[in-house]
């Protein structure tokens, strides 16, 4: 639920949370370890997976083997389908704060026969990123971060020890992680494109509107919206 006095904030809640999702990936992995079919829950579904691979295959393509960061990686189902696009698999990370939900996104890789695909434990607020080989640290090196949720799940924790809501970092890191030119696509289910613009595309921020990914939308109350936003910025 939306606070009154700032629609973009949430009343905290358990889904923001490390212990929540530690216990979702300890549960998930041990079902995955009874049935190898069983890989987890797909957040926002298998279609905005594979709208944010179609994104990035017309902006930012393979071919140009860009360094990508899916933020927030859980079961690793993003960063398998840029490495089934034809996405290089020693340029891909997935970072998550949950060490099972690593566990389990490195299981679910090594039984689909995709090695070398990387994913590792980094809590993105508190840690930068591990470095891949090859990498401009100086520049910040990434070409493309990707975020399928993890900030919606950011947005609903509590506020620090000073006060400040923890989402309130995020943007200047996805902004100094980028280098010139570089892009950060993310698909919410809790904010809109016009408050994702605003959180993202603020002046100090460093980052500008690109573009968007269209979602099947809903009529209801004589407005239209849609169940999730995907909005691409590019670092200037």
């Amino acid at each position: 639920m939306a606070d009154e006095d700032d629609p973009q904030t949430f009343e905290p809640s358990k889904l923001g949370t490390k212990q929540h999702w530690d216990d979702v990936y300890k549960r998930e992995l041990a079902n995955f370890e009874d049935d190898s079919e069983d890989e987890g829950e797909v957040w926002f579904g298998l279609d905005s997976v594979e709208k944010m691979v179609d994104w990035a295959t017309e902006n930012v393509p393979s071919s140009s083997k860009p360094y990508t960061l899916d933020i927030g990686s859980g079961n690793g189902t993003l960063s398998l389908a840029l490495a089934g696009a034809g996405y290089p698999v020693d340029r891909i990370l997935g970072v998550d704060y949950s060490e099972d939900s690593v566990r389990l996104a490195r299981s679910v890789a090594r039984h689909r026969s995709v090695p070398g695909l990387r994913f590792e434990a980094s809590d993105f607020l508190s840690e930068d990123p591990p470095q891949l080989e090859g990498m401009d640290s100086s520049a910040g090196g990434w070409d493309l971060l990707l975020d399928k949720g993890t900030f919606d799940a950011i947005a609903l924790a509590d506020k620090t020890n000073d006060g400040s809501a923890p989402i309130d970092g995020y943007p200047t890191r996805i902004s100094r992680l980028l280098k010139s030119g570089a892009y950060f696509l993310i698909t919410s289910c809790n904010f809109t494109e016009e408050e994702l613009k605003q959180r993202f595309s603020a002046p100090a921020i460093g980052l500008v509107y690109h573009s968007r990914i269209q979602h099947p939308t809903f009529t209801f109350g004589g407005k239209t919206g849609s169940t999730c936003s995907s909005v691409a910025f590019k670092k200037q």
